[in-house]
C-alpha cells in the first residue's frame, strides 16, 4: 500500500541504506518528509544486517510504533489516545496511495 525507497550507497554494507517513504505517511515514527526514525538505520546499523532484516524491522515498527520517541508527535498522540481515529486516518492514506 505504501511506497518505500531504499538507496544503497557504495559504503553498503558498512553503512545502512537511506530509507524513505515516497507515499504520504501518518505514523509516529515517520517524519513529514518520509524519513524513518528507526535505530537500525540511525545508530544501530551493523554490517551483518541485510536489506531483508531492515525490511522486517520496518514492518515491525509499522505495526508496533515507538511512541516514546516520535518523529510525528501528532500521530503518536493519536495512536495512544484514539486508536479508532488513528486507524481511520491511516486507512484513508492507504486508499489514496493505491489510487
Amino acid at each position: 500500500m505504501f511506497q518505500l525507497r531504499l538507496t544503497f550507497s557504495q559504503d553498503y554494507p558498512d553503512k545502512p541504506p537511506k530509507v524513505r517513504f515516497t507515499s504520504e505517511m501518518f505514523h509516529p515514527n515517520v517524519y513529514a518528509d518520509g524519513a524513518l526514525c528507526l535505530d537500525i538505520i540511525q545508530d544501530g546499523w551493523n554490517p551483518c544486517q541485510s536489506a531483508g532484516s531492515l525490511l522486517m524491522s520496518i514492518r515491525s515498527l509499522l505495526t508496533d510504533p515507538n511512541c516514546s520517541s516520535p518523529a510525528n508527535p501528532e500521530a503518536a498522540r493519536m495512536f495512544l489516545d484514539d486508536q479508532a481515529e488513528y486507524k481511520k486516518r491511516v486507512r484513508r492514506l492507504a486508499r489514496r496511495s493505491v489510487e
